[in-house]
């Protein structure tokens, strides 16, 4: 993990490998962004132009590298795009910081030392930076053979010090800033790690015993229903989902609580940490990722590690419904009909809808503490990506306040998202005339259908938001921004801001 540290050095005098620093597009060409005024001084002030002659506009995510001026001890300058100027008066957009500061990184793989100079107004962009800088530095590298030559290791190792100029280590909100951006960013990266671990090694079980080694280390209360337990509490939906694997599935409930709170929070991640889609046999070319199936427990268990580190006054219960989805002469068929934790009957049209049968158990569980909220976190359904492509995640509620206060917190911390409807004449299509309700209903709307048939299984009373994250749950593309190839950790950050607005009083 990159190591990052606050500095009021000058950037001449700094000792690093690069000296990172931000440029814009302007109304009349590129400009150099504040924090660059060093560089550009020791380039007689034609730093600009001199950008401009390599090629650079300032786009978001450009890199444009030159050699350091004379007197400066960092070999290289780096200039990284921003984007459009902002407005007179106003400071740069803290998304457009954040990925900044994490295409740099990415860019300064192999580098042992970077000083970035981005433009900084307050502590808030001094903490977009920062997790910037973690979040792009990141990758997963478990599984390769670096071979012997450490030459070659370390052009492949991340950058491993970032030192943020204009940081003030003496500033209560500079040193706030930098610790709740190392927090978030550490559990963004640990969930990201959970979703590109191959199914082989992170089956229920394995994913359970990580949880509980975490939780010790964070002083969070952890239980974890086995399938014995299971059978005998009635988890239905977890069991009849699981029940096709030689891996046993397992619920595992995350406790952290602050003795100053009077707010409970409960999320709920579905945790299918391979997805075959059962009986329902997935086609070939739609199984090759679904490791990433258990991307909602992850976020999940990745915030409640956060909200722990940071000390939030909230309480946070996290539940993680965990099973592997197979074909095998145990599985689940279309036709069967599962009894669920609440009592309730479904009737299993399609075993590839499996999400929302083991995350229905978990959502009557975590009701029955009567939370203030609660908020599941899924990739749930194609239709969603169809919907909103591979970079937005949809937002339903039952509550429609509830439901924007999701949507203005996702796109605070810069995780795109979009309010959608639970329309009632949707749930029409999932009567069955054996059970209580069916497990698939029109094909046309499934994102919705899936959410309305998550809200059959909520508490009455208990406000409810589900995060349909199937698109931006795993980059199959290039990285972009701060973004990697692989899992990208989507909704641990909205996650955690909402239980930062709960401990603020500002939710609910």
């Amino acid at each position: 993990m990159t190591a990052l540290t606050l500095s009021t050095a000058a950037a001449p005098g700094l000792r690093a490998d690069a000296i990172v620093i931000g440029v814009a597009k302007g109304v009349k060409g590129l400009i150099v962004a504040p924090g660059s005024e060093p560089v550009d001084q020791a380039y007689d002030g034609r730093l600009a132009g001199v950008l401009e002659t390599l090629g650079a506009t300032g786009a978001e995510g450009e890199v444009t590298k030159l050699p350091a001026p004379a007197g400066f001890k960092a070999p290289l300058v780096l200039a990284v795009g921003l984007g459009g100027e902002p407005e007179k008066d106003a400071s740069y957009d803290a998304e457009a910081l954040r990925r900044a500061a994490g295409v740099a990184a990415r860019a300064l793989t192999g580098s042992k030392k970077a000083a970035f100079a981005l433009p900084l107004t307050d502590a808030a962009d001094l903490g977009a930076v920062a997790e910037g800088v973690l979040l792009g530095a990141y990758s997963f590298d478990a599984y390769k053979q670096n071979g012997a030559d450490a030459k070659a290791k370390s052009a492949k190792a991340p950058l491993a010090e970032a030192a943020l100029l204009g940081g003030k280590p003496r500033d209560a909100a500079h040193k706030a800033a930098l610790a709740r951006a190392t927090a978030v960013g550490e559990e963004l990266n640990r969930a990201r790690d959970l979703i590109n671990m191959p199914p082989n090694d992170l089956d229920p079980e394995a994913f359970a015993t990580l949880a509980q080694t975490a939780a010790k280390e964070h002083g969070i209360k952890v239980q974890v229903l086995d399938e014995k337990a299971l059978a005998k509490g009635g988890y239905g939906g977890i069991l009849g989902v699981g029940g096709g694997s030689a891996a046993a599935p397992r619920l595992v409930k995350l406790s952290y609580t602050s003795s100053k709170a009077d707010k409970h929070l409960a999320f709920v991640g579905k945790g299918i940490t391979y997805d075959s889609g059962g009986i329902s046999l997935k086609p070939a070319g739609h199984n090759e990722t679904m490791k990433c199936d258990m991307s909602g427990a992850a976020a999940v268990f990745a915030a409640v590690i956060a909200a722990a580190r940071l000390g939030l006054e909230v309480n946070v219960t996290g539940w993680l419904a965990l099973a592997e989805n197979m074909p095998s002469g145990t599985a689940t068929r279309p036709g069967d009909v599962l009894r669920m934790y609440s009592g309730k009957t479904v009737e299993v049209l399609n075993t590839d809808a499996e999400g929302r049968l083991v995350l229905a158990d978990a959502l009557w569980a975590a009701s029955q503490e009567k939370p203030d909220a609660i908020v599941d976190v899924a990739t749930l359904t194609g239709a969603m990506m169809l919907a909103l492509g591979s970079r937005t995640f949809g937002v339903m509620a039952n509550d429609d306040a509830f439901r924007t206060a999701v949507y203005e917190a996702a796109e605070e911390v810069g995780e795109p998202a979009w309010p959608m409807p639970l329309p009632e004449h949707l749930r029409k299509g999932m009567d069955s005339p054996t059970a209580d309700i069916a497990n698939m209903g029109e094909r046309m709307g499934g994102g919705l259908v899936a959410g309305l048939f998550l809200r059959e299984f909520v508490g009455e009373g208990i406000t409810w938001a589900h995060l349909d994250i199937a698109g931006p749950a795993f980059n199959e593309g290039g990285p972009f921004g701060y973004t990697p190839k692989g899992g990208t950790g989507t909704a641990v950050r909205t996650l955690v801001r909402l239980a930062e607005l709960t401990a603020a009083g500002e939710l609910g």
